[in-house]
Parts: structure tokens; C-alpha cells; sequence
């Protein structure tokens, strides 16, 4: 797409965004409620499609699109969590589903009909150690039989689909830990009735995340995706797309902060003088600003790379880590500049600060990025 379609696709965003103001997001958040509205008028307008190629009812656009979308609903004052994951997680089944079952979900998660928005991958006890997950997944005739547990699950209470990875072969029997893991895609509609337990998990921000517990649920075989026991490349494959559209949400939401700083700076007289005019009030927020920017910037580098199919794993978790930063730097000079209002709820700046906090965190760790470059791009030893 042309710069004049991006900026195109960015205003209507926009536009649909401000159907859906500050006093929505604020009354859901204080009662951890699901933006149903929000949710469905984005997959109305086609929005949540936009990965998906035409032929199977999508937009058939790339990340450095899908990173437009996202931002500019942070940067509009909303909370693109409750929906963010159908982008990436559809990536695996366009990527290493068959044909049928592409043929089969593609057009009906295009069309709205069903969503694909969980990803069951984390577990309390293994925590960012995904090779030594214990859910486990036993194949009976054409079936497979699945048992454990399930931590950080988001939006599975609003999924129809969840796609699952688990050890299709037990951890001592394969050569290499990698091996072994498989992913398969569960129906929730079914599961929900025959072994599989939903818990909320309330957070500190509206995430509607979950813990999820497997008693022998039965997923058909024929919903593996790809071969068995290649889950764990499959999930690393996806991960690219994962960092660089939730980078494009910290830039949104670093652009958030400054924007309603700035403005409250200009209109906020103190001792007869805008506390805008002081200098330190000034320098936090002109830091912030450049930070984000610069971090901006490798977004769309990494987005640029994904989208022809180069690799972009170094620039994919730089972009992560740089907007993460930026953004909670961001949210913290708003915090400062807006005194004790920034507690306030009805200046949102205390929601969004929850909110923007979480990607220090998630969905991948920022000193676990730090490691990832310094192996893999440093070429220093392994430090884990």
C-alpha cells in the first residue's frame, strides 16, 4: 500500500474509534468487562481480517497494515487486547494448516462468524521455559486425548477457537527438547462441555485473561497442524509478526501519553504560568517523545522485513523491546506532568498506565529479549 493508503486506513480507524471514547473504555475497565461493541464493529468494518488473504474473504494485507490498525487504536485511547491475537495467531493456521483446514475456519474467521483469539501456550509451572510444558496430548485412534494445565490464557472466554500446543511425545523420549511438541487447534464450543475448565484471572488491567485446565478433552486428529511434533518451530515462526504488532500498541500508546500530557501542560496554570513553560516539565516529555519515535521507527523497519519475507528476528525484538520502553517511559512522564490527576480515573492516564505496564512483561519478557540479542546477534555464550 501507498504512504497516501496508509494514511487513509489510519484516519478511518480513527474515525471508528471515535464511536468508542474514553467513558467506554473507563466503565469497562472499572467492572473488567469485554469490549463486545468495540470488538464487533472492527470485524464488521473487516478490520480483524486484514492478515487474511483474499481468497479465503480477508484483506490480504501485511504486518506493517495490521501494525497501523493496532497502533492507531491505542493511540486513539482504546485497548486493542481484546482482539490483537486473532492477527498473529491466524498466522499459524495460514502458515502450516492444510488445505481444508484453511478452506474450512479461514473465510468464517474473515466473515466474523467465529474467532480464533487464544493461544494456549504458558504454564505455571514452566513459565517462559516452553520446551518443558507438561500438557499433554495422547493420540487414540483418530483422536487425541489432552491433559494439563494452562496459565495467562487471554480472551479464551471469548474464542471459539483456541489454538493448543502441547508434548505429543514425552520430553525423556525425544533427542532434542524442541521435538515433541505439536499444535493443535481446539473448538472451545465443544470443549467447554467435555473435560475443559475456564477460570478468569483477574489482573491489575483489563486483559480478560484466564487459566485454562485440560481433563482428557478430546480434539480430532485431523485438527493437528502441520506434522506432529513440529509445534515448537511453528510457534517460533509466528513469533515475529507477534513483537511487531505489539510493538505498534506501545507506539500508540507512547503517542497517548504525550499527546494528553502536552495538552494538559498547555492548560494547566500554576503560580500564574502554563507548567508547560518549566523546563521540568518540558524535558521528561521531549524525551519520551523522541524515544518513541525512534522506536517507531524500528517498527516499521521490522514490519518492512516481515512483509517481503526477509528475516527480521533481531528487528522484530528490538522493535518489541525500544516501543515497550518508550511507551512506559511515555507513561510515566504523563503520570508525573499530570500530578495527582494522573491517579484520577476519569483522566484515563492511571488506566492506560496499567495497561501499557503490561508489555515489560508480556508477551515476552524485556531481559529475555536482551538475551535473545545478545546470543543471537552479539554471538556471546548462551546465558540460560
Amino acid at each position: 500500500m501507498s504512504a497516501e493508503l496508509h494514511h487513509q486506513l489510519k484516519h478511518a480507524i480513527a474515525e471508528l474509534c471515535a464511536q468508542f471514547p474514553d467513558s467506554y473504555w473507563r466503565e469497562l475497565d472499572s467492572r473488567r468487562g469485554y469490549p463486545e461493541k468495540f470488538v464487533q464493529a472492527l470485524t464488521i468494518a473487516g478490520y480483524l481480517a486484514t492478515l487474511i488473504p483474499e481468497e479465503y474473504g480477508g484483506a490480504g494485507l501485511g504486518v506493517t497494515e495490521a501494525a497501523i490498525i493496532l497502533e492507531e487504536i491505542h493511540r486513539s485511547g482504546g485497548n486493542a487486547g481484546a482482539c490483537h491475537a486473532q492477527m498473529y495467531i491466524m498466522g499459524t493456521l495460514l502458515r502450516h494448516g492444510s488445505t481444508e483446514q484453511k478452506r474450512k475456519y479461514l473465510p468464517s474467521i474473515a466473515s466474523g462468524e467465529i474467532r480464533l483469539q487464544a493461544f494456549a501456550v504458558t504454564e505455571p509451572t514452566t513459565g517462559s521455559d516452553t520446551t518443558r510444558i507438561k500438557t499433554l496430548a495422547v493420540r487414540k485412534e483418530n483422536k487425541y486425548l489432552v491433559k494439563g494445565q494452562k496459565i495467562w490464557i487471554s480472551r479464551a472466554e471469548h474464542s471459539d477457537l483456541m489454538l493448543l500446543l502441547a508434548r505429543t511425545t514425552p520430553l525423556e523420549q525425544v533427542k532434542k527438547r524442541t521435538e515433541g511438541l505439536s499444535i493443535l487447534l481446539v473448538d472451545l464450543r465443544q470443549a467447554v462441555r467435555h473435560g475443559l475448565t475456564i477460570r478468569p484471572v483477574r489482573t491489575m488491567m483489563n486483559h480478560a485473561t484466564t487459566e485454562v485446565f485440560f481433563d482428557d478433552v478430546e480434539v480430532p486428529a485431523e485438527n493437528l497442524i502441520g506434522e506432529e511434533g513440529q509445534g515448537f518451530r511453528y510457534l517460533l515462526d509466528g513469533l515475529n509478526a507477534e513483537r511487531i504488532l505489539i510493538a505498534s500498541e506501545c507506539i500508540g500508546d507512547g503517542r497517548w501519553f504525550i499527546e494528553r500530557s502536552c495538552r494538559y501542560a498547555r492548560e494547566r496554570v500554576v503560580f500564574d504560568r502554563a507548567i508547560g513553560q518549566n523546563q521540568g516539565v518540558q524535558f521528561p516529555l521531549a524525551r519520551a517523545y523522541a524515544n518513541v519515535e525512534s522506536a517507531a521507527l524500528m517498527v516499521k523497519h521490522a514490519a518492512g522485513l516481515f512483509d517481503s519475507h526477509q528475516p527480521c528476528g533481531p528487528q522484530a525484538n528490538m522493535a518489541k523491546l525500544l516501543a515497550a520502553d518508550a511507551s512506559w517511559e511515555a507513561a510515566n512522564a504523563a503520570v508525573e506532568t499530570h500530578g495527582g490527576f494522573g491517579f484520577a480515573e476519569e483522566y484515563d492516564v492511571e488506566r492506560k498506565f496499567r495497561e501499557t505496564r503490561l508489555y515489560q512483561v508480556a508477551p515476552i519478557s524485556s531481559n529475555l529479549i536482551l538475551a535473545y540479542i545478545a546470543e543471537h546477534v552479539l554471538g556471546l555464550p548462551r546465558s540460560y
